[in-house]
């Protein structure tokens, strides 16, 4: 008697809502990251020039391992920007504090 093959598991189709006030976004010129061993912290920030306190806009908290699938998806699309509309030069923008990793 043949076996049958396995039959893979049916894909999830996920409907993502978007509210207004979320699709409208919101600018941020800073990001700190933060990390345990269980979990990743995103802080996006915005920096309003010549003023001494910064917002945190949104914060994004998530495991280590989807950190590193959203680090690969931004690799990912910034090579495709770049391939199409030229290298990024950062030239002397100030860097994030540490380089933008804190601990």
């Amino acid at each position: 008697m043949s076996e049958k093959p396995a039959t893979p598991p049916a894909q999830l189709q996920i409907q993502i809502e978007l509210d207004p006030a979320t699709a409208n976004g919101a600018f941020v010129n800073m990001a700190l990251v933060n990390h345990t061993e269980t979990e990743f912290t995103l802080d996006l920030i915005y920096v309003q020039p010549q003023q001494p306190k910064a917002t945190v806009r949104a914060r994004a908290i998530t495991t280590p391992k989807h950190m590193k699938r959203l680090l690969l998806a931004i690799q990912e699309n910034l090579a495709r920007y770049e391939a199409r509309f030229g290298t990024i030069d950062l030239g002397d923008a100030p860097a994030f504090p540490q380089g933008g990793i804190v601990n």
